[in-house]
């Protein structure tokens, strides 16, 4: 059913706990992992100390974040693929999705959008909104 499934990654706590989530998908359903993890630049008009959170600005930081899962994910006799791109996160989550023809998503949520204004401002809001496919989100 999911031939292909795109887990997008970065420092978070909610990322970290879909990992599990994802790893039983990918053996039940015999899919191809791709990881996924953008390094942030802040807009133009912005100094460099207002980086994003959880270090994602940073590609060598992106690098061990993905080396690090791909890790993970080989213990459990995984075989991934890892991309990591630079841009805004959620058009460069589904722009990947399409590229890869992902069957899912997967990411994990941070919680955000108990209130209009946060659902507005939300990554995994954004892409379930914008995605080419179904979209899993592990509280």
């Amino acid at each position: 059913m999911f031939k292909t499934i795109l887990f997008p990654l970065d420092h978070s706590r909610e990322a970290k706990e879909a990992a599990q989530t994802v790893a039983e998908l990918v053996k039940t359903h015999q899919s191809r992992l791709v990881l996924l993890s953008v390094v942030e630049k802040p807009p133009s008009d912005e100094k460099a100390e207002t980086a994003p959170p959880h270090g994602m600005a940073s590609p060598a930081e992106v690098a061990k974040l993905l080396q690090g899962a791909k890790a993970l994910f080989s213990q459990q006799g995984i075989d991934t693929e890892v991309i990591e791109r630079e841009g805004m996160p959620s058009f460069t989550i589904c722009d990947v999705a399409d590229e890869v023809n992902a069957d899912l998503i997967v990411m994990g949520c941070r919680g955000l959008g108990l209130t209009h204004e946060g659902a507005s401002e939300s990554v995994t809001s954004r892409v379930i909104n914008l995605s080419p496919c179904p979209v899993l989100v592990v509280p």
